[in-house]
């Protein structure tokens, strides 16, 4: 408004520049409250006027149209603005509505579990929503800690409401069942009343116990990364593929329990393909193996941070798909 007010001094009343003061209330609507456009638009017309009197046009058609344009711009900035105030207070109401049903769905672990110390970082696509289709649990049992990562196939409330499903449904099992076959078997019945169709969960099921051992059940999900103390890494591969839970007609006899060594000072990281998958600008997948020097920070929180920003440099912008990683430490004794 007060460039138009200056080329309007300097140009004088041949070229016609008061419908412009109308952009000063347009734009407030954009950005400022009620109280803030409606001054806005007060102080437009304002301007319209004096100006208009300065170039003996209130008389004129022009004048009257100048002030009309102002004015009922004015009005329908407020319009506008209550709208958008609006529009902001539900989208905070559902923002606050996810986080309860974020911190429901996928609560805080323990930072410390037997001889393990737990970190776990959680990226969601939906950065507004902060919540997504990827799981974790942790549930220490009677036959040691057991650990749940998965990753529902799509987005939305659907797949929000199949990883509240699974994760319920492992809560359970974790507790009662005697081994993770078992375990896996109480999360195929509860998907099969669930799902429909060909939709599928990706999981991996993981039990450590005080002999330095960890059992694994691989349901098509991407392999563990084991990183040793003295700093070499591999992939711990399932023998054979198996596929995702929820698919029970394809591999009706599920995937075979696996076992790795877990000594003290190792490290194992549990992930979804949100970060595997995820490409930069030339579509290079994100390497993993290589960036696993990034975990032998002494703070597990500190080190999935680390690999975390690493990811987002890596793409260069924001994730494409949910990424979570948990990272089990296996502590030195006492």
């Amino acid at each position: 408004m007060g460039a138009v007010t200056t080329v309007d001094l300097v140009a004088g009343p041949g070229v016609g520049f008061l419908p412009l003061l109308s952009l000063g209330p347009a734009f407030a609507s954009l950005i400022g409250g009620l109280r803030r456009t409606a001054a806005i638009g007060l102080l437009a017309l304002l301007l319209c006027v004096l100006l208009g009197l300065y170039d003996e046009l209130l008389e004129a058609r022009r004048g009257y149209t100048a002030i009309a344009s102002v004015a009922g711009v004015s009005v329908a900035g407020l319009a506008a603005t209550a709208g958008r105030k609006r529009r902001e207070a539900e989208l905070a109401n559902v923002r606050s509505i996810a986080e309860v049903a974020q911190r429901v769905l996928l609560r805080p672990v323990p930072r410390r579990a037997g001889h393990l110390r737990i970190a776990v970082s959680y990226t969601s696509a939906a950065a507004e929503a902060r919540i997504g289709g990827d799981l974790y649990e942790v549930v220490t049992s009677p036959g040691g800690v057991r650990v749940i990562v998965g990753d529902v196939q799509g987005k939305g409330l659907e797949a929000v409401e199949t990883a509240a499903v699974v994760v319920g449904a492992f809560r359970e099992a974790a507790h009662d069942e005697p081994d993770l076959a078992c375990v896996s078997a109480r999360l195929e019945r509860a998907l099969n009343r669930r799902l429909s169709g060909e939709e599928f969960v990706t999981v991996i099921l993981a039990e450590i116990k005080d002999d330095q051992t960890v059992t694994l059940l691989n349901y098509g999900h991407p392999a563990p990364l084991l990183l040793r103390a003295d700093g070499t890494f591999r992939f711990a591969e399932p023998p054979e593929t198996a596929p995702p839970l929820g698919l029970a007609d394809i591999g009706p006899q599920g995937p075979a329990s696996y076992r790795v060594p877990l000594a003290p000072g190792d490290q194992m990281l549990l992930y979804t393909d949100g970060v595997t998958e995820a490409r930069d600008r030339t579509g290079t997948f994100y390497p993993l193996g290589e960036r696993a020097f990034l975990l032998k920070v002494p703070d597990p929180d500190a080190a999935l941070e680390a690999l975390r920003k690493d990811l987002e440099t890596h793409v260069e912008g924001p994730l494409h798909d949910d990424a979570a990683l948990f990272l089990l430490r296996y502590r030195e004794p006492g």
